[in-house]
């Protein structure tokens, strides 16, 4: 697949998955661990980007059907994150 960043968390602060990135000329947007030795450089703008995508998902799970994964089709669990995502624009 061909794309420009990755936008990730700390689960993905990897030297080989950096290294890949950049071979790939991928500009890596990822929260580091705080005991990285060499901080890396990252892109502030996106990185915000980042914060308001996590913020979304943790208020997606304050919904139970969406944190428990309730709907039995891949189908009507879209809709449902649909229809939560209105209500979350809504409020």
């Amino acid at each position: 697949l061909a794309f420009d960043a990755l936008i990730a968390d700390k689960a993905f602060d990897s030297n080989a998955i950096i290294a890949e990135l950049d071979a790939r000329g991928a500009k890596v947007v990822i929260s580091q661990h705080p005991r990285r030795a060499k901080p890396l450089t990252i892109d502030e703008e996106m990185y915000k980007w980042r914060h308001l995508i996590e913020n979304f998902f943790g208020k997606l799970k304050e919904f139970k059907r969406i944190a428990m994964r309730a709907e039995k089709t891949d189908q009507s669990f879209a809709s449902m994150i649909h229809l939560v995502a209105a209500v979350i624009n809504s409020r």
